[in-house]
């Protein structure tokens, strides 16, 4: 097999061209199900009934078929009396008798229209007499209350076109026109295979240095999203011989292989070179001028695709709906995705590699002047966190090196059907957010948490971009807390209380009894002690900044954006110390050096506090329960 293209980077057009010129996607087959399991299933074939819908005329009304002519003059002055047929109409049942001038017969809601009768005459607008006879105080036209034959549908009429998702409204016109089978395009079955010795199924036992298989699920879905059939073969170790084994057995009961893992050209990497012994045309693509998503795989064999995505998470959902998901939905029957695209400002700069395309996922939010802003959420190709925070993406053109701060973009949404939140909270994140937000989503409040630290969390409300901003920021000269930090615009609502401190291993003797001044001064006397760093922006990056006097010890450029994340880089050895709150220590068993309080209190931009949601996050903040909830996290209210 010619492997000339193996990691020759193509740009993102010319390798999406090879892709499907080779693949040649088309529906895989049709099967016929029952009606009832036609839901969210793709016609066929274009569906049209065989009869007339209604397939007779019939009555809207409980009231008396008349003839319209009979009642034309009809008042409440000077009603019209008509003797009744001594028929009664009901549903189900054929009329016998003919209603000829001056008579009518009585008929239920959706019985037949007796032959002479052209009108319905509701009973309310009718009275019997002691005689037996019916007066009928208002004229009814002709037609009126009355649904003839074929006013739904008529016969031969196309209700449903072929390549249409089959919903409750379209079930119920087939019902209606006695379709009780439905021709519908075969699913696809689209093998899904997760490559990897580190590999673990999501629900079992997490051993060291292993990860869950975030991959193997995400694609599995996004699969049924677009008209798949997922077969999972779950994580396959890297061997050698299990992988041949597992695409053999895709190939040979599938309409196309994914894979996810083992696409970049490393010693030992054999998942490209199995794709290209499946069969011609072999291996198109390897190596696309993206990012994420640069060493994607894309193949062709015996007809089917076989796909290799990268292995984070991230990376390999965008190569997913950017390059498979196109000839899937044409496998599918479906007609291809429509993406909903929104204008939007990018408030900060975003740096970019020259030469790749690179998609940036955003947040949405509203502006002070009512215009769409979009945050940037950077978390990397490994992060799978970042999708449920973001709104869409952005993309990045190959010959720029930077997106400017302040630019207007195209964002793609991953949900059409997205709307902007109701309240955002851009600055230092803490454990204590959650009750009040778990309360306001509650309440019906759409709630973003966007974690840019205390002084990103400043600049977004100074520019109108948040609602509020936690943040714990202390003036060095005066020892105050987060109002000298303040500009014009900004008002100061106290939250509460948190210790600030060194996270270590129990019984590491390096810190024990010490304080914090004194085990950071004896960690930096000794290069086998490794730190761990908090993000730039952060109030405990401005602290841990003070203690070091611009030092960089080992660890220094690890810089996590949580306390959590601080205190498991401590808890699992890769870090020896770090500082955080007291309440992420506890949650890891670390021991803890307390350095002081700090006051995690929120900016909130004047012009957005009068706003539903924000005065409501205020509101619950001052409620017991969400009191009694910060103090169970070890937080005490201000």
């Amino acid at each position: 097999m010619k492997q000339n293209q193996f990691l020759t980077i193509l740009g993102r057009d010319e390798a999406l061209s090879r892709f499907e010129t080779a693949l040649a996607a088309v529906p895989v087959g049709i099967e016929t199900v029952p009606l009832g399991a036609s839901l969210g299933r793709v016609a066929a074939r274009s569906l049209s009934p065989a009869i007339e819908v209604p397939p007779f005329d019939r009555s809207t009304m409980d009231g008396f078929a008349v003839r319209a002519e009979d009642v034309a003059g009809a008042t409440e002055a000077a009603p019209v009396t008509l003797r009744p047929t001594g028929e009664t109409i009901a549903c189900g049942r054929l009329p016998a008798v003919t209603v000829e001038a001056g008579r009518t017969s009585v008929i239920a809601t959706g019985g037949p229209l007796p032959r002479g009768a052209d009108a319905v005459v509701p009973v309310e607008w009718t009275d019997p007499t002691e005689a037996g006879d019916v007066l009928v105080r208002r004229p009814a036209a002709s037609g009126q209350n009355v649904a003839f034959a074929g006013s739904d549908l008529g016969r031969g009429e196309v209700f449903l076109r072929r390549g249409a998702t089959i919903g409750s409204r379209e079930i119920g016109m087939m019902a209606a026109s006695g379709i009780g089978e439905v021709p519908v395009f075969r699913r696809p079955k689209v093998a899904v295979v997760s490559t990897g010795d580190e590999l673990v199924p999501p629900g079992a036992p997490l051993p060291p240095a292993a990860i869950y298989d975030t991959n193997g699920p995400i694609v599995a879905a996004t699969v049924a999203e677009n008209g798949g059939e997922a077969v999972t073969f779950g994580s396959i170790r890297d061997d050698e011989a299990a992988l041949r084994a597992a695409l053999a057995e895709a190939l040979s009961t599938c309409d196309m292989i994914v894979l996810s893992g083992g696409t970049s050209k490393g010693a030992g990497d054999y998942t490209a070179r199995l794709v290209g012994e499946l069969g011609d045309p072999g291996v198109v693509v390897h190596g696309v001028a993206l990012k994420p998503g640069k060493p994607l795989c894309l193949a062709v064999a015996q007809g089917k695709a076989v796909v290799v995505l990268p292995g984070f998470p991230a990376s390999a959902m965008f190569t997913f709906h950017e390059f498979v998901v196109p000839s899937l939905r044409r496998l599918a029957g479906l007609s291809p995705r429509a993406d909903e695209k929104v204008e939007a400002t990018v408030p900060v700069r975003v740096p970019s590699d020259r030469g790749r395309t690179e998609f940036v996922m955003v947040s949405l939010a509203e502006g002070d002047d009512g215009a769409t802003v979009a945050h940037p959420v950077f978390k990397g190709s490994g992060s799978i966190s970042a999708f449920a925070q973001a709104d869409g993406f952005v993309a990045i053109d190959a010959l720029a090196d930077h997106l400017p701060a302040g630019a207007s973009a195209e964002v793609t949404l991953f949900d059409p059907d997205t709307r902007l939140p109701d309240l955002v909270i851009a600055g230092s994140h803490c454990v204590g957010l959650e009750p009040i937000v778990d309360a306001l989503t509650a309440r019906g409040f759409r709630v973003r948490i966007l974690a840019l630290g205390s002084t990103g969390g400043l600049e977004a409300a100074r520019r109108g971009e948040c609602d509020v901003a936690p943040m714990h920021l202390m003036d060095a000269a005066t020892g105050e807390w987060n109002r000298p930090f303040l500009s014009d615009g900004l008002a100061l609502r106290e939250g509460w209380r948190r210790t600030q401190g060194l996270l270590y291993r129990p019984g590491d003797v390096r810190f024990e009894g010490r304080s914090v001044e004194e085990a950071i001064a004896a960690a930096l006397a000794d290069p086998s002690v490794v730190m761990v760093n908090r993000n730039p922006g952060a109030g405990t990056r401005i602290l841990i900044d003070r203690l070091l006097g611009g030092r960089r010890p080992p660890g220094w450029h690890n810089q996590p954006r949580s306390h959590g994340a601080v205190a498991v880089a401590v808890a699992r050895g890769t870090a020896d110390w770090g500082l955080a709150i007291e309440a992420a220590a506890r949650a890891e068993g670390l021991a803890f050096l307390p350095y002081g309080e700090e006051h995690y209190d929120f900016a909130t931009p004047l012009a957005r506090a009068d706003r539903p949601a924000v005065r409501a996050f205020f509101d619950l903040l001052a409620e017991d329960g969400v009191r009694s909830a910060l103090a169970d996290l070890g937080f005490r209210p201000a």
